[in-house]
């Protein structure tokens, strides 16, 4: 069987870092196109804009969409009109009504829409899950520091209205959190910290419930140092720790995981893949809902600004 066609809708450092290296690695798809005439790949026909790209390559027969979360509505929506199932990186749409129309889109069209939490597919989540399910969860802790300039060098778009700011990481952590937690999961209160030139958090402070237990969440994009992404989650017999982004899990009572080769990406592609087989789509808004919530009910104080550049 011949393998997926598949373009690539915006070629920056996500797509170049992770996406790019883990269609090459997997059979069942070839990279055929991409669309960013300033960033083009190496060896890849390339095309101005999505649009182009799917007028000159009707032959897709997927896309996945790594642009900024700003343009991904307009880019999935184009897609899946076009007949093309779609693989959608994080965060995702800017509204839970655009992901809720963009799902419902993709099953008219009888064509798979994938949006992805590729935090979900690091080593120690499954372990971590399957941990908690003979355990009754009292509470926990996330803490997600990190250096912006380091991880996002140059991405102005983080900081306008849509762009997500802190909780374009941050969300990561909150979809492993509405994973490996059985119950709802809510938000009580939160304070986001805003730069004066910004439209969006540089920090936040949030608090969550999940029934009785209670989650303190702490993400800041302005952490100096080593990265620290860790998820605590305290039981009835025990706590596990997840360290470094979910590829680390140390639980009381249990041999802890080593860390893993890099494979949430290799292995967004194999669930994409799966999914296409299937013909059905993959689309869990927990994630999204909660920062809309964040928003929705946190408390605005501004702090100094921050050059964007």
């Amino acid at each position: 069987m011949r393998p997926l066609l598949i373009g690539i809708a915006g070629t920056g450092k996500i797509a170049r870092e992770q996406h790019i290296p883990a269609i090459r690695q997997n059979s069942a798809f070839e990279l055929a196109a991409c669309s960013n005439g300033r960033q083009p790949v190496d060896g890849i026909p390339a095309y101005d804009t999505l649009e182009e790209m799917l007028q000159a390559r009707p032959d897709l027969d997927a896309v996945a969409i790594c642009s900024p979360p700003q343009a991904h509505y307009d880019a999935a929506r184009l897609a899946l009109q076009h007949g093309k199932h779609v693989l959608m990186e994080k965060p995702p749409c800017p509204t839970v009504t655009q992901l809720d129309h963009l799902a419902s889109l993709a099953g008219r069209v009888g064509r798979t829409l994938f949006q992805t939490w590729h935090m979900r597919h690091a080593a120690a989540v499954g372990p971590t899950q399957r941990w908690l399910m003979s355990r009754q969860v009292h509470g926990g802790r996330i803490v997600w520091k990190e250096d912006v300039r380091r991880w996002h060098p140059g991405q102005a778009w983080l900081w306008q209205t849509d762009g997500f700011g802190v909780f374009d990481a941050g969300i990561n952590a909150l979809s492993v959190l509405t994973k490996v937690v059985p119950d709802p999961i809510y938000v009580q209160a939160a304070d986001l910290f805003i730069p004066s030139n910004c439209q969006t958090p540089i920090a936040a402070t949030v608090h969550l419930a999940a029934g009785e237990a209670q989650f303190k969440a702490e993400f800041d994009f302005r952490h100096e140092g080593p990265t620290v992404w860790d998820i605590e989650l305290i039981t009835d017999r025990g706590t596990a720790r997840l360290h470094a982004s979910g590829t680390s899990l140390v639980a009381d009572s249990e041999e802890p995981t080593e860390e893993s080769p890099d494979e949430e990406y290799p292995s967004l592609y194999r669930r994409f893949d799966y999914l296409i087989g299937e013909r059905r789509s993959d689309v869990d808004k927990r994630p999204l809902k909660l920062v809309a919530d964040i928003f929705l009910v946190g408390r605005h104080f501004a702090v100094a600004p921050f050059d964007v550049g």
